[in-house]
């Protein structure tokens, strides 16, 4: 009947251990897959899209453009 009751003891302190090892795993990887959540959601707001970049590149294509333009009546002008 001992032998029992400290075989009962012990499985019962090993599954208790496991179970809170468990928790504590599981916690944890919530924990982690909610900071991966807003991780992604944060830098999706940080980068821009394809159409923004062209339309800025257009614009400072623009400007060369003209800049190129008035160097070259300048250089018109002095010759």
């Amino acid at each position: 009947m001992e032998m029992d009751m400290l075989w009962n003891g012990g499985l019962t302190l090993f599954l208790g251990l496991l179970g809170f090892v468990l928790r504590n795993y599981i916690n944890e990887l919530q924990r982690v897959q909610i900071l991966l959540n807003r991780t992604r959601e944060e830098i999706a707001k940080e980068y821009v899209t394809k159409q923004e970049v062209h339309h800025d590149i257009n614009r400072i294509i623009d400007r060369l453009e003209r800049l190129d333009e008035k160097l070259d009546r300048i250089m018109e002008t002095r010759k």
